[in-house]
């Protein structure tokens, strides 16, 4: 088991949340329970797998949660999508947050393929989750 706060990867899925989270307070009111809650979630889903599956028993399950860390990465991007389509977001700030969500993404899966590769928790804490 590992300090999930020591990857890399976390911390970045982590200040990606963060920015998100003050974003969407500019989002209108009726995206709520709609745009703003769906793209809240899928960031912080992110960081909440990368930390369950650093708590678990081995590295299959790790691999696992990393797997689902990347598919809310990729929801992160589409969302942001819709958000600029909707006209929540100008194209400068789409860009700068769709390459943190992509940068996110290819960490997880080079994590995970080095998890899958049978690279031991030390390995992953020294390399830092990509």
């Amino acid at each position: 088991m590992q300090d999930f706060r020591n990857l890399r990867v976390w911390q970045r899925a982590h200040g990606l949340t963060v920015e998100i989270y003050r974003l969407t307070r500019a989002f209108p009111k009726d995206e709520l329970y709609g745009l703003t809650s769906q793209l809240r979630r899928a960031a912080s889903s992110m960081g909440a797998n990368i930390s369950e599956g650093c708590g678990r028993g081995g590295d299959k399950e790790f691999a696992q949660f990393l797997q689902v860390a990347t598919g809310s990465a990729s929801e992160v991007g589409y969302h942001l999508l819709l958000a600029r389509d909707l006209g929540y977001l100008d194209q400068e700030r789409y860009d700068a947050l769709s390459a943190w969500a992509s940068e996110c993404m290819q960490m997880l899966v080079s994590l995970m393929k080095t998890v899958r590769r049978g690279g031991s928790q030390r390995t992953v804490e020294r390399r830092g989750g990509g």
